[in-house]
């Protein structure tokens, strides 16, 4: 356990961003390294596994809902000094980390066929599509107790941990995925399929290896089987904070399938490029991520030891980092953002719609690191509710306005992408404005406690 309610701020968050950060590089490294194999096999591939790619928003909103939830719990009780209180949360969000990874599996097997047959821009994309994600199913599965885990060491103040753990099924993953996608060694290329099968085993090898660290290293959270009984109070604290966040990737999924079904009749190549060029685009954003997910433990910590000036300088110190940090991002992809997409495909008309893609979404930037640390200053004060309300109004505010253009002549594919620009600016300014609400709703009610 790492105290973070004293030393200096900027120290502690680039000592936490900086694993996170890794970890989040490598954890997208498991798309991007079966996108690269795939995208060998054709533009339907490409365009199958990127649209099945979308199906992780609903299991990153269910990881949300118990990560969020475990993290800025344990984090608040780390700061309280409350050992007891941080481990009863451990264990309750293993109980629902189970529940999370029986759900994934029921409804995925359920839901694979009438999801891709209704984004799928035509036959090859859709079959693609639902192999990936019938073979990457008991991955996403196992994610659940990955992330029960990880958030438990992150509200403690550890990230490196979670981080090696992180590098190493990637690496793992890197080395199956051309095995088992196109043949290597073995002469039995399984394409897809391949793809996910190597993503699902290197999960389950990384559930394995952060189990072992809790069981050898872990010394202020652990497993105890006499907490690992129902207990719906610490459930129901847990999911106040977390459902929100979830809700936020739940909309986000919706939002997603929207511009993956209004530019459907632009053809696979289009669906292809913005699909390479979004998971690019997540990749970019990760510094900022990080930054951002280190603000939630920092500002818990301080705020269940009632220091709410350092609450205030955490977020401070994380809205300049992270802002410095998207504008060196966004000139360069106003400078060479084919680079970024020709690593992934040679089709000229993919590069295309990605880089433009890349190049006008670019100019958000600044604006969304500001939204994530927002939303982890949000998740610190225990209240996630104002970055849900905050996601569905840009997002209505995107989905009526691109609803009406793709029903207008010579309707465009950066029309779309100049619209999001204009509706994350305007959620970055309700973010900030709700959060100075939130926190002058706190510091008024710290001071009736002290008077009292």
């Amino acid at each position: 356990m790492r105290d973070l309610t004293t030393g200096s701020i900027t120290s502690h968050l680039l000592r936490l961003a900086a694993p996170i950060a890794i970890g989040m590089l490598f954890q997208t490294l498991y798309v991007l390294v079966d996108l690269y194999f795939v995208a060998q096999i054709g533009d339907a591939a490409i365009a199958g596994v990127a649209t099945a790619g979308n199906v992780q928003f609903v299991v990153m909103a269910l990881s949300q809902v118990l990560g969020v939830g475990a993290m800025a719990l344990i984090a608040q009780a780390v700061g309280r000094k409350d050992r007891a209180d941080a481990n009863l949360v451990f264990n309750q969000s293993l109980l629902l980390a189970a529940l999370f990874a029986v759900l994934t599996l029921l409804a995925g097997a359920a839901l694979v066929g009438p999801y891709t047959r209704a984004l799928s821009a035509d036959e090859a994309t859709r079959a693609a599509g639902a192999t990936y994600l019938y073979w990457f199913l008991p991955g996403m599965a196992l994610q659940f107790a990955l992330i029960a885990m990880g958030s438990a060491l992150r509200g403690t103040g550890l990230a490196k941990p979670g981080m090696i753990v992180q590098v190493l099924t990637v690496l793992l993953n890197a080395l199956l995925a051309p095995i088992l996608t196109a043949g290597w060694l073995t002469g039995r290329p399984y394409g897809v399929a391949g793809a996910a099968l190597a993503s699902s085993i290197s999960v389950a090898v990384g559930v394995v290896l952060m189990a072992g660290y809790f069981v050898r290293m872990e010394k202020y959270v652990g497993f105890d089987r006499s907490l690992l009984r129902l207990h719906l109070p610490t459930w129901q604290r847990i999911l106040r904070i977390g459902l929100p966040p979830g809700g936020e990737f739940v909309i986000m999924f919706l939002y997603l399938g929207l511009i993956y079904w209004l530019i459907r009749s632009f053809g696979a190549h289009a669906q292809a490029g913005f699909g390479v060029g979004s998971r690019v685009m997540q990749a970019i954003f990760l510094p900022a991520m990080a930054i951002a997910f280190a603000v939630a433990p920092m500002a818990g910590q301080n705020f269940g030891a009632g220091s709410l000036a350092r609450v205030r300088a955490t977020f401070r110190h994380a809205a300049l980092l992270g802002s410095a940090l998207m504008l060196v991002l966004t000139l360069f992809c106003q400078w060479k953002p084919e680079v970024l997409i020709h690593g992934f495909t040679a089709d000229p008309e993919v590069i295309q719609v990605g880089a433009e893609f890349l190049r006008i979404i670019a100019w958000n930037f600044v604006a969304q690191g500001l939204i994530f640390s927002c939303a982890g200053m949000f998740q610190a004060l225990g209240n996630t509710l104002p970055s849900l309300y905050a996601s569905a109004t840009r997002v209505v505010l995107t989905a009526v306005p691109a609803l009406w253009l793709s029903s207008q002549p010579g309707f465009q594919l950066h029309q779309l992408w100049y619209l999001s620009v204009a509706t994350v600016t305007l959620q970055a300014l309700l973010c900030l404005w709700l959060l100075r609400r939130e926190l002058q709703r706190r510091e008024s009610g710290a001071l009736v406690a002290a008077a009292a």
